[in-house]
């Protein structure tokens, strides 16, 4: 049960408000926005999904930018909410098939429908796409497609851009649908490096997800390459030298959506399933067994003097050339008594970026792309206050990065084949099949 739920933009603008109960103050959003903003300045990292103020229990999850926030007095299950906040933020994306604030404002009429559809007197009544159809009558207005950002242009390199912004619920011009169907295999990667660059910890979140735009939903069968296995069954038989080479994918645990049937799973690796309207995970699994990180970090932090240090970081890509890495920033936490830094980036270096935050006394480098099996270096000098009495390195780091590389798994979990039951000889709608990997923690220690 819950009290309020609101949208709010970047700025802590905000985009949509309900209030389904009225115990809490109206002031909440403000309240709210204040909190996470000064809970990032004051040094103590970003705020939790789940905390209390003033005897409201505030729980929020971002996504595309936009903060969803729920807000009650009671005490509910924390888990419960935030899946709820994930749910509206998805059924929102089928509806005008793209989450922005323009977007949001420009359907605000078709958000509250759904909103009140969704929830009634702070009780939730259904997060399905396809039941919501019935009764949810608004068309969505449709968002200028050059407004996408740079998702938006990685997608459209490999996709008609009206792909990318089409909602569920609208047709085509002239009042047709254009069949076709996505299936998106997005990892998780959360890594740990000693100083020696030795991998200590290592671990895979994964998500098969699908999106149909097919009329009539039509059964489809969505087979896995054979060598996945569940449960641990013996030693780490990964090889070493490709990404996509044979062996062994050993998911420690899955589980499926409700709609998947596993009549034949475990004899061919193949999930029946009738897709409702709609964005939805497939199958969600996790692995722990070893597999080859896509990057390599090796960071150095040495004195060069009682006032003074100097800082060296290495990221190498241990993936094909073919692929290219974007959005990748590397952060690494500096002693407190640090006044100043320099950066000394290598030579020819394109689209770098360097900070320090003085705030928090962090050092952050960001790179535009890294194309796979180059190397990039940058040396930083930093200046003390006091002495650091040999202690630096206990004081400084560890070494973090945040990445996203289009098109690459390590993993190894593959669609083989995505086959749809025809209904006419001519039945053939277009597939898509993306993989996308993105960093989840990936740390390395001094």
């Amino acid at each position: 049960m819950i009290s309020q739920f609101f949208i709010l933009s970047q700025r802590g603008d905000s985009i949509v408000f309900r209030d389904y109960r009225g115990e809490v103050p109206k002031g909440s959003s403000e309240i709210f926005f204040r909190k996470v903003k000064f809970w990032k300045d004051d040094g103590e990292g970003d705020a939790p999904p789940v905390f209390n103020a003033d005897g409201v229990n505030y729980f929020h999850v971002k996504d595309a930018g936009l903060l969803f926030v729920a807000t009650t007095r009671v005490n509910v299950s924390p888990s419960l909410v935030l899946e709820l906040l994930r749910r509206i933020a998805r059924v929102v994306k089928d509806y005008l098939g793209v989450l922005n604030e323009d977007a949001l404002r420009k359907n605000f009429v078709l958000v509250y429908e759904l909103l009140d559809q969704i929830i009634d007197f702070g009780y939730v009544q259904t997060t399905s796409t396809e039941v919501l159809k019935s009764y949810v009558f608004n068309e969505p207005v449709v968002v200028d497609s050059s407004q996408l950002g740079p998702a938006g242009i990685f997608m459209a390199k490999r996709m008609p851009v009206t792909t990318i912004t089409k909602s569920v619920v609208a047709n085509e011009r002239g009042g047709r649908k254009r069949e076709e169907i996505f299936v998106d295999i997005i990892e998780k990667m959360s890594v740990t490096f000693s100083s020696s660059g030795y991998i200590l910890t290592s671990e895979i979140d994964g998500t098969i997800q699908l999106k149909s735009y097919l009329t009539g939903n039509p059964e489809i069968r969505l087979a896995l390459n054979e060598e996945v296995s569940i449960g641990r069954g013996g030693e780490s038989i990964y090889d070493y030298g490709s990404s996509l080479g044979s062996g062994a994918v050993i998911l420690d645990d899955c589980n499926f959506h409700e709609s998947v049937h596993l009549d034949s799973f475990d004899v061919d690796r193949t999930l029946t399933l009738v897709p409702t309207d709609g964005e939805f995970p497939v199958m969600n699994y996790r692995i722990t067994q070893e597999f080859k990180p896509p990057f390599r970090i090796n960071a150095l932090i040495e004195e060069a003097g009682p006032f003074k240090a100097e800082v060296t970081i290495k990221v190498r890509a241990d993936f094909p050339s073919s692929i290219i890495a974007d959005k990748i920033l590397v952060q690494i936490p500096l002693p407190t008594y640090t006044t100043r830094v320099s950066f000394e980036l290598e030579p020819g270096a394109v689209g770098n970026t360097t900070d320090f935050t003085e705030a928090n006394k962090r050092m952050e480098w960001g790179l535009k792309k890294i194309v796979g099996g180059s190397e990039h270096t940058l040396h930083a000098k930093l200046t003390f206050s006091q002495e650091s009495h040999g202690n630096i390195t206990k004081e400084a780091g560890p070494v973090s990065m945040t990445f996203t590389i289009p098109m690459f798994n390590a993993s190894r979990v593959q669609v083989k084949y995505l086959h749809i039951t025809k209904k006419l000889k001519s039945y053939n709608p277009y597939r898509w099949v993306r993989y996308v990997t993105h960093s989840n923690s990936y740390v390395a220690r001094l």
